[in-house]
């Protein structure tokens, strides 16, 4: 079980390497209960390959397990498991595109160079497994071979079903690392292959140090855009259309989108509700007072959202109103009922200890277990007595298969845990233990031979009976709401009822645009697939049944307006946008032909609605940020940086407006020129460039198909 904890103790960082394995070539991102829809049973597409529902489940539980063991989670959130089907899809495409190049080009991941891996054990995934050395904290092979011999050899008959669980989540654990291992072995091999074509040069060095190093101080006039009233620009169709034809290839869209309009109503409690609950939370504080025993099952009777734990926790672990009172409230007193506003709840709680306990302890087990649990009783007590007779620790544990070594726990491993009667009892005697006995736990089928040998950081903890009750919206208001709303929706059919009578009947109609189906909620709403099912089948114009979604506390209707179909966007979508840049370009003409008749910054402030500053440290690589205009303007370094000390420029064309710059001051950075530290920084730029390039390309070639919303 140490081992298990080592993994916990490492699974933030570890889900971390195990993503960037997934997606050693590219920087990448990561449904519920499998229902198949209409027959069909694919849920995507790569490169003509389908893979279907179940082998995606199965991967997206493969994943959900890893990530729950390493940290210590018995079951992952709604938007957990998101991420995680995101994770998995998005690998699974990306390995797909891999391999298939990699197989053109003769590249192979064999298993003798998985196992050399292995055998070097320097890889950041093996360094973030539980099978690490305690005394260096690098990778340790043999203890993976122990580990492995042991779980090729498990007799499930013979041992305890907690252990026996246990071994087959840490073998599942490792074939997923290794499948990992070998797919980011051939992701690294196209990278490499793809970098030695990149390579740089000592002249683009040098010119990018000094772009980054030299800085110029300069004054600065211009004027605005804004300066300039839209409505005296006047932009034609066929200027659109040019400039869209112009600029066609940016508006490329892999996937189809769709744009929406819905109305979202959260139902809310009644004052009826309201007061329901405080009387409710009144009547359980009166019953804590009396109550004196078996608080777990109180506060769960009472529907508090607060867990109990019979073990002393840190301050932290309790919510910020609860824990803000807990020093002002003595030993076995109540305090509440109160009422929090911040998560719209009425409290009560019962101090029932205040102790000073360690956030760290160091401990050794041996883990007795026989064939009944009379003999491991048996066994138990012999191995006890021997070791209060003053038997060696560590040889006895030997004698039973197991090192005996000890290992530090951190109480933020379980603290914050909603822990059963077994694993309350385990940490209370850690915490309880004076350094040095032993003790001898009954665990069900085992027993646990427990010696404490060190403590550390004792703090404040806190054991409390806490009744938090969220104010909730009873059925017969949720009935109200659904009546009400219900009928709006039959009065309401089409898109144009809608906007009529929407605001009059006290809905907000919200507009959504380019809503792809690999989204998992409409309008930032749980439980919307039925809905989102829904978009994609329907056709323009059409207005959606109710929907009841979100936590059971939303209703919500939707209208089509417009598809997007995958491909070149249509003029129409981007028509505002391209307006709003050959406007800008006009008016950018318009001030560039004035500025141009000037010499000088004291003349172009001159000129009507004219601003200036001064801006130092100016470089040609990072944009300059022109706060009189509030905009970002990555060519006033470019012509600086080419503009000697005390010269005017001449008109800048910019993002935010015209100006004209003049350089007062010119230095050089303290930073020395080291021509290979510079090449290296720009291949792997490119690199980088041309690794997602390269994928975003080999995506569009592989036509992805991705219709997992059919299914989760």
């Amino acid at each position: 079980m140490a081992t298990l904890q080592k993994i916990r103790s490492k699974g933030p960082l570890l889900v971390i390497v195990i993503g960037l394995a997934l997606f050693a070539f590219i920087a990448g991102d990561a449904w519920k209960v499998l229902q198949p829809h209409q027959g069909k049973q694919d849920v995507g597409e790569v490169n003509g390959e389908v893979l279907s529902a179940q082998d995606y489940q199965k991967m997206v539980d493969e994943l959900s397990e890893v990530i729950k063991l390493t940290n210590g989670l018995n079951s992952l959130t709604e938007d957990q498991l998101n991420n995680v089907k995101d994770q998995v899809w998005q690998s699974y495409v990306n390995n797909k595109l891999i391999a298939e190049q990699a197989e053109k080009l003769g590249l192979k991941v064999t298993d003798a160079e998985i196992q050399s891996i292995i055998d070097q054990g320097t890889h950041p995934l093996l360094m973030q497994t539980p099978f690490r050395n305690p005394q260096t904290g690098m990778f340790d092979k043999d203890m993976l071979k122990k580990f492995l011999v042991d779980y090729a050899n498990l007799n499930a008959s013979q041992m305890p079903a907690q252990y026996v669980e246990y071994y087959q989540k840490m073998g599942a654990f490792w074939q997923f690392v290794e499948k990992t291992l070998a797919q980011s072995t051939l992701a690294e091999k196209y990278q490499n292959l793809v970098a030695k074509s990149l390579i740089s040069n000592p002249v683009a060095a040098e010119d990018a140090f000094n772009s980054r190093t030299e800085q110029s101080d300069l004054l600065l006039a211009g004027v605005p855009y804004s300066s300039i009233n839209d409505s005296t620009i006047q932009v034609s169709d066929s200027e659109i259309k040019d400039r869209y034809n112009e600029k066609k290839e940016q508006f490329k869209q892999l996937v189809e989108t769709r744009d929406i309009r819905y109305i979202d109503v959260k139902v809310v409690p009644s004052d009826a509700d309201r007061k329901a609950v405080e009387k409710e939370v009144t009547e359980y504080s009166n019953q804590l007072a009396s109550t004196t025993a078996d608080f777990g099952t109180f506060v769960r009777s009472t529907g508090s959202s607060v867990n109990y734990s019979d073990v002393p926790v840190s301050k932290s672990v309790f919510p910020a109103d609860v824990a803000s009172r807990l020093d002002s409230t003595n030993v076995n007193e109540v305090y509440g009922p109160y009422y929090n506003q911040t998560d719209d709840s009425f409290n009560a709680f019962k101090l029932l200890a205040k102790v000073s306990s360690p956030d760290s302890i160091q401990f050794r087990q041996i883990q007795v277990y026989a064939d009944t649990e009379e003999k491991t009783k048996t066994l138990a007590d012999s191995i006890y007595n021997a070791l209060k007779g003053g038997a060696d620790f560590a040889a006895v544990a030997k004698i039973y298969g197991q090192t005996g070594e000890a290992t530090w726990v951190n109480a933020q491993s379980w603290e914050g845990s909603e822990l059963d009667a077994d694993n309350s009892k385990f940490i209370n005697t850690l915490l309880n233990q004076p350094v040095n006995e032993l003790a001898n736990l009954n665990m069900g089928q085992a027993n646990l031979i427990l010696q404490v040998m060190n403590k550390k950081s004792m703090q404040t903890k806190y054991k409390v009976a806490v009744v938090k009750r969220e104010v909730e919206f009873s059925k017969e208001t949720y009935n109200a709401a659904y009546n009400k709303f219900s009928q709006f929706v039959a009065q309401n059919t089409t898109i144009d009822s809608m906007v009529k009578n929407a605001e009059e009947s006290g809905y907000t109609l919200m507009p959504r645009t380019d809503l792809s189906s690999s989204e998992h909620y409409v309008g930032g709403v749980r439980s919307t697939r039925e809905a989102l099912k829904w978009i994609f089948a329907a056709k323009p114009g059409e207005v959606s049944p109710l929907y009841e979604c979100g936590e059971n506390d939303h209703l919500m209707v939707v209208a089509l307006d417009k598809i997007h179909e995958a491909g070149y966007r249509d003029i129409n979508s981007v028509a505002e946008m391209l307006r709003a840049e050959i406007r800008r370009d006009k008016k950018a003409e318009k001030i560039m032909e004035e500025m141009k008749k000037y010499n000088s910054i004291a003349q172009v402030k001159g000129m009507k609605d004219a601003v200036s500053d001064s801006v130092k440290h100016v470089t040609f690589s990072a944009p300059a940020y022109i706060s009189v205009t509030r905009s970002s303007e990555p060519v006033i370094g470019a012509v600086a940086a080419k503009t000697a000390a005390n010269k005017v420029s001449a008109p800048i064309k910019g993002n935010g407006g015209v100006y004209m710059i003049q350089v007062y001051a010119k230095e050089k950075g303290s930073e020395k020129f080291d021509a290979k530290q510079e090449e290296t920084t720009l291949t792997n730029m490119a690199v980088r460039i041309a690794g997602n390039q390269l994928i975003n390309d080999l995506y569009q070639k592989a036509k992805v198909v991705d219709q997992r919303y059919l299914f989760f």
